[in-house]
């Protein structure tokens, strides 16, 4: 086996579960779930800052991804306390 056949399927699931925790986290900012997207932050941010420390995704997109979530929630957040 070659080894970027290897590597790639040694990869594989991490970035696999970085993407779906990404996307969940996402849908829970979108449907206002407020309460459940704090409780699943802090999971979807390691999943992330794993994906980054194993080489998978570069540590600045690691960054970006999480600030978008934190911005998300804020927005959110803010948005709760007006009303």
């Amino acid at each position: 086996m070659r080894q970027n056949d290897k590597r790639r399927t040694q990869r594989f699931p991490i970035r696999n579960q970085m993407k779906t925790t990404y996307k969940k986290a996402l849908k829970l900012l979108k449907d206002g779930k407020i309460a459940e997207a704090e409780k699943f932050l802090a999971t979807a941010y390691k999943v992330i800052d794993t994906a980054a420390k194993k080489h998978i995704i570069h540590p600045n997109n690691a960054n970006r991804k999480k600030s978008v979530l934190a911005r998300g929630l804020n927005t959110l957040s803010s948005k709760k306390k007006t009303k």
